[in-house]
């Protein structure tokens, strides 16, 4: 099981707690992780409430429910919130969508934004929940929002989530990532996107058997930092060598010049070769793992002050 596993291989110590030698244990599991606050368990909780809200494509009455849903769990943690509603025009007409985005104000005025998307793929003759292709980045932006709450930040923090990742026939230039385009257009229209130094997205975080993809559009520093992180914390196995290509809601931050990487598992199936479980009905509850959500929580959080320590480095090099 992933779970035990992961226990074992995150800190070695572990095995020592077996037989009762607890101090080892906290020294390991101390040095392991310098922050312990996400918990996994918090993130999946949100993951199947909205699994339970059933198919949530975008425009669509359960979308509007799980929008509820973030809102009311993002107020309960005291962020500054805020709705961006918008019409989109899809091949099936136009559709309501409206991306969440909560702030948390840091010392800086500097900006980086963490993303998921919420929404589900359109299907009309099958039943698809997206408990990781949907729920699981989502969820586990939640439980990054609280955990970095309780911090004192150097950065400033938008948490986008996005609507309408998904395309409603075909992905291409005009169908797909509508929320995300959205946001970054608006931001670089209110010359707002100057203030913007990092975006991270997390997009199918939850597979249980997790082999997160080394997406070759993103770009590297950023990837280089989590990849190191991921090591650091013995959770290196599970950020892999496997390159891909993907378009996903990070291209319009890209494009923008915005330095982004795109933390996804796009090889979510049996093992880590197939991605037959994706846009499939078997994206359910039984695939996805709490343990993979805080392998990958905790490998952000870890991550996020040595990406900002880049960005004022990079900044002080930059002419005057």
């Amino acid at each position: 099981m992933l779970g035990a596993r992961n226990r074992l291989k995150a800190c070695p110590a572990y095995v020592a707690a077996l037989t009762g030698a607890t101090f080892l244990v906290l020294v390991c599991c101390a040095a392991a992780r310098a922050d312990d606050c996400l918990d996994g368990g918090r993130a999946f909780e949100h993951l199947r409430a909205m699994v339970e809200i059933g198919p949530r494509p975008a425009g669509s009455p359960r979308s509007v429910k799980t929008q509820e849903y973030i809102i009311n769990k993002l107020a309960r943690l005291g962020v500054e919130i805020g709705e961006q509603p918008f019409v989109a025009r899809t091949p099936f007409g136009d559709k309501d969508m409206k991306n969440i985005i909560a702030v948390l104000p840091g010392k800086s005025r500097d900006i980086i934004v963490i993303g998921a998307h919420y929404d589900t793929k359109l299907f009309k003759d099958k039943v698809f929940v997206g408990a990781n292709d949907g729920a699981s980045g989502s969820g586990l932006l939640l439980e990054i929002v609280r955990c970095l709450a309780l911090r004192e930040n150097e950065p400033t923090y938008w948490f986008a989530f996005f609507d309408g990742e998904e395309a409603f026939v075909t992905w291409s230039a005009i169908d797909g990532i509508y929320g995300s385009k959205l946001m970054a257009s608006r931001l670089y229209r209110a010359g707002e996107m100057s203030n913007v130094k990092a975006m991270i997205l997390l997009d199918m975080v939850g597979d249980k058997d997790l082999s997160i993809t080394w997406e070759t559009n993103s770009t590297a520093w950023i990837r280089k930092i989590v990849w190191d992180n991921a090591r650091k914390l013995r959770y290196g196995e599970y950020f892999t060598s496997q390159t891909r290509k993907i378009s996903d809601d990070h291209i319009p931050f890209l494009n923008y010049g915005i330095p982004s990487l795109d933390i996804i598992d796009f090889y979510y199936g049996p093992n880590s070769l197939t991605n037959e479980y994706w846009h499939s009905p078997k994206d359910g509850l039984d695939k996805v793992s709490p343990t993979s959500l805080k392998i990958v929580g905790d490998v952000v959080l870890e991550s996020l002050p040595q990406i900002y320590e880049h960005i004022k480095k990079d900044a002080l090099r930059l002419p005057r």
